[in-house]
């Protein structure tokens, strides 16, 4: 492998090796200014739909929105997302002057930005692989980014996604993986005020967190209506904070939907419901966030079969 190391400059700064898994080229990329080979990196030929977020600290830099082939054989963006959290110094390294690129959150080196770029912005913010991490738009609630959506919702995605609680998240999830057209699946804790909580913390019912599982879903094979239809069979919504013998408001029934769009469908299907003399308590509210709960608790029946589960699984229905 060839690793063309850049001059050092006087912001660069020596750190430590520890607390996060880096390869040897990527330690040398972010803390002692190098660039890695062009053609020959992750990212430089990426064309899928997501965000690119410093690979120590996780905050977001880049949006493939604003992605862009340079043919230089790195990644090359016409702007971050948000310009505060990027830093620019002179570099005055190989007898040129450039303007390198640091993360404001970790210090990082990222890379240069040129003002050889497209419109509108002109700029070619030239980045390394090495420093980012990309995280495809369909994965972003389930690490945490939901807030960042935003930036995709002109794009026509071929999938939708829907938070859903109807009590202990370890059977609403094994129930929807049988479902036709599920494509994905993820436990998590939605609703609450309480940052990045753990599963004891959840059952104490102090963090108003409820149980859920992200349910992404072709609609091309299953419409958000159907998905309701198998949500509300297989829970009971007229109980506040129970399912079954699991009692606690983490165990209520709860929709956080993503976009305005499905809110219709959702409302249509509780009118449905009621009209029907079923009483619905069910929490209807707009996605603010999505913990991903611990990973021993992502596919639970799975992974320990015979476990305990409030639903049938034996009965999947046919709408």
């Amino acid at each position: 492998m060839i690793l063309i190391i850049s001059g050092t400059n006087i912001f660069q700064k020596e750190k430590p090796m520890k607390n996060v898994d880096l390869t040897p080229l990527q330690y040398t990329v972010l803390y002692k200014n190098g660039t890695e080979p062009p053609f020959n990196n992750e990212y430089w030929n990426n064309k899928k739909s997501g965000i690119y977020v410093d690979r120590i600290s996780g905050k977001v830099l880049f949006s493939s929105r604003d992605k862009f082939d340079s043919g230089t054989g790195w990644p090359s963006f016409t702007k971050p997302v948000d310009e505060n959290a990027i830093v620019t110094h002179p570099d005055a390294s190989h007898g040129m002057i450039r303007t390198e690129v640091r993360s404001k959150s970790s210090d990082g080196h990222l890379g240069h930005v040129f003002d050889d770029g497209p419109a509108p912005t002109g700029l070619r913010y030239c980045i390394n692989s090495a420093s980012l991490r990309f995280i495809p738009v369909e994965k972003m609630i389930e690490e945490g980014y939901l807030d960042y959506l935003r930036l995709f919702d002109a794009l026509e995605l071929p999938f939708e996604q829907i938070i859903l609680g109807g009590g202990c998240f370890w059977g609403v999830e094994a129930y929807f993986k049988k479902v036709k057209g599920i494509i994905d699946t993820s436990v998590g804790y939605s609703g609450g005020t309480t940052h990045n909580p753990d599963y004891t913390l959840v059952c104490s019912g102090t963090t108003k967190h409820v149980e859920t599982v992200l349910v992404t879903f072709d609609p091309k094979i299953i419409s958000l209506a159907k998905v309701l239809k198998h949500f509300y069979a297989i829970h009971n919504p007229s109980t506040p904070n129970r399912q079954g013998p699991d009692i606690g408001s983490q165990y209520r029934s709860a929709i956080y939907y993503i976009s305005k769009g499905q809110k219709q469908a959702i409302d249509e299907t509780v009118y449905q419901l009621k009209a029907k003399g079923i009483m619905v308590t069910t929490e209807v509210a707009k996605a603010k966030n999505f913990y991903k709960a611990e990973e021993y608790h992502q596919d639970y029946l799975d992974k320990n079969p015979g476990g305990y589960c409030h639903i049938n699984l034996n009965t999947i229905h046919d709408f």
